[in-house]
């Protein structure tokens, strides 16, 4: 992929690529010894650079892309002041290399290499310190950018309101943060507004979209210091791309970026809304045996959901179809334990369980179908952190693996590629748990599984370092591999423990290799099934052998974290993975 400078005798630049669509700067990182900057984002971006003077700096704009944070600055040295990172305007974000006073640099030495249309480096060169007396260039100065002032105190959502483009979050009081973030399936986009409350007439809810590829829309306040009010998408069409921004017209504009020309209004997905007779009441919940569990009846059998909230450190856990009753709408707490029991929607009652020092919550039982326990324990004997369902022993299930039949030419090689490594973590769960450790570790034992079998696996990286998506790519061809096994942990919000599962990726040839493998893992390992999915990975796109991303689980999952922990479990989905690719071998593919 080629850049070219254009109008250089004004010092700036337009890296021509494809038409971008809504992104956002997932990390960045400046390395002073090579003086080489990078970037990631969620999302295709085309930057454009230019070269200011009076103080000479270099500005990037990543256009239509968020920031998704708080603006940072990393001082450096060499030539170099500092690189800071910042929203530069509502659709804009901005990184600015700062030259130390007294240099500068050869633009036409800047040198910009996208290594996908989500990666990218830039090398700058060694800056040049201006002799005594020597003119700069001609250019009128340039006051500065002014940086966007943006305060959370005082902000009250008002109401969401469904418009021809997207949506409108109307909000009164001092302008908001707002956080965008979406699930790597497309099917979740989450709006966080930092310091925001809902207001007296906006009740918690969930209600039927129907609109714009969207099905519902949840709105919802977290109890979390300071108030986060949470606006969630639940998206039939996961091809759309979103982003939000804030507006002078007294709110936030929530639009799709890439929305499709033909979405039609479809009927309701959710069924519809419970009468009060069908709902289940909660009758009582109660601290007992010495305030070591919680107990919550009711007069039906209810399912629920549970999980942590890492910001307040409360434990929840979200009963659907349920109402509470005037005598438990506030449950009493004890010296080490508070309780709160809230109706989030007419159909959704949340119990809240917040652990004073000392005690910790360890699991949610269900010995009835109308009783649900939360079990406390002391911190010093305190078991790992609880999960929505129980971690089974292991190995749980036997993943015996399909005798391989000879090929007519006796060479089968499977390159194995553990995702991220070295300076790049990948992602970062709950617990600091890193995707590049675990995805390491599993790789290697189907790596070694597969040699067992006599078949020829190569890994991408054997041992913690970095190294870029082509490489990757390269070694897959140079090998003439036959198949391409690309290795991945999932993420998402750390707000968002309840999300599970497996989910795995193909692009054009490798559909039945994915298919194969991801059922494998599921019967291996129990995990929550999220479906095999189409994307366009650039390891997926480049590779011309049938090549899959297995995501073995979401880092930020309250189920996945703890069972991605344990080597065991490691061992147990590594052994999955190799069956699957056995199984497609052993089909003739």
């Amino acid at each position: 992929m080629k850049f070219h400078w254009l109008l250089p005798s004004f010092l700036s630049v337009f890296l021509l690529s494809s038409a971008a669509e809504a992104a956002r700067l997932e990390s960045w990182r400046f390395d002073a010894n090579q003086n080489r900057l990078y970037f990631t984002t969620v999302g295709g971006v085309q930057p454009k650079a230019q070269l200011i003077f009076n103080p000479t700096r270099l500005v990037i704009d990543l256009p239509e892309t968020s920031l998704g944070g708080t603006s940072l600055a990393q001082p450096v040295s060499g030539g170099f002041e500092s690189v800071r990172v910042g929203q530069f305007d509502a659709v804009t974000t901005r990184i600015v290399v700062q030259l130390s006073p007294g240099y500068t640099l050869d633009p036409q030495q800047v040198r910009f290499r996208g290594i996908s249309p989500s990666q990218w480096t830039v090398d700058l060169p060694v800056p040049i310190a201006l002799a005594t007396g020597e003119r700069r260039p001609s250019i009128p100065p340039r006051a500065p950018n002014p940086e966007p002032q943006v305060s959370t105190a005082g902000t009250v959502v008002e109401n969401v309101e469904i418009t021809k483009d997207g949506f409108f979050i109307r909000t009164r009081g001092n302008r908001p943060e707002i956080s965008l973030q979406q699930s790597r399936a497309g099917d979740l986009a989450t709006i966080d507004i930092s310091g925001a409350n809902l207001s007296a007439q906006l009740n918690q809810q969930e209600k039927v979209v129907n609109q714009h590829g969207v099905d519902s829309l949840e709105i919802r306040q977290l109890p979390t210091s300071p108030p986060i009010a949470r606006v969630t998408l639940r998206m039939t069409d996961q091809n759309t791309n979103w982003r939000a921004f804030f507006s002078n017209m007294g709110g936030i504009v929530v639009i799709p970026t890439n929305k499709p020309n033909n979405v039609s209004r479809r009927p309701p997905l959710l069924p519809p809304r419970q009468s009060v007779s069908d709902l289940a009441a909660i009758q009582s919940i109660a601290l007992t045996a010495n305030d070591t569990q919680v107990l919550i009846r009711t007069d039906r059998p209810v399912s629920y959901t549970s999980g942590w909230n890492q910001q307040s450190g409360a434990y929840w856990l979200r009963i659907p179809k349920a109402q509470l009753v005037a005598q438990v709408a506030q449950a009493q707490p004890s010296d080490t334990i508070g309780l709160t029991a809230t109706q989030e929607d007419a159909e959704t009652v949340v119990i809240w369980v917040q652990p004073t020092a000392g005690v910790r919550v360890v699991r949610v039982m269900q010995p009835t179908p109308q009783l649900l326990s939360v079990q406390l324990r002391p911190i010093d004997n305190a078991a790992p952190p609880p999960t929505t369902n129980p971690i089974p022993p292991f190995p749980p299930r036997n993943v015996p693996l399909p005798e391989l039949p000879r090929t007519p030419n006796g060479r089968i090689v499977i390159a194995i590629d553990p995702g991220h490594g070295g300076r790049d973590p990948g992602a970062v769960g709950i617990g600091g748990l890193q995707e590049k450790e675990i995805v390491l570790d599993i790789s290697q034992q189907v790596t070694a599984i597969l040699q067992q079998q006599g078949i020829q696996a190569i890994m991408t990286r054997t041992d913690d370092r970095e190294i870029d998506l082509q490489p990757r790519v390269d070694l897959a061809e140079r090998i003439n591999a036959t198949l391409f096994v690309s290795i991945h942990a999932n993420a998402i919000d750390m707000t968002r423990p309840d999300v599970n599962g497996i989910e795995t990726y193909y692009y054009d040839n490798g559909e039945t290799l994915a298919r194969t493998i991801h059922s494998s893992i599921l019967q291996g390992t129990g995990a929550a099934d999220r479906r095999v999915r189409q994307a366009r990975f650039y390891v997926l796109r480049k590779t011309s052998m049938p090549s899959v991303l297995v995501e073995v689980g979401f880092v930020t999952g309250a189920d996945d974290a703890a069972r991605l922990r344990d080597p065991a479990y490691r061992s147990q989905m590594a052994a999955s993975i190799a069956r699957g690719i056995l199984l497609y071998l052993r089909q003739g593919n």
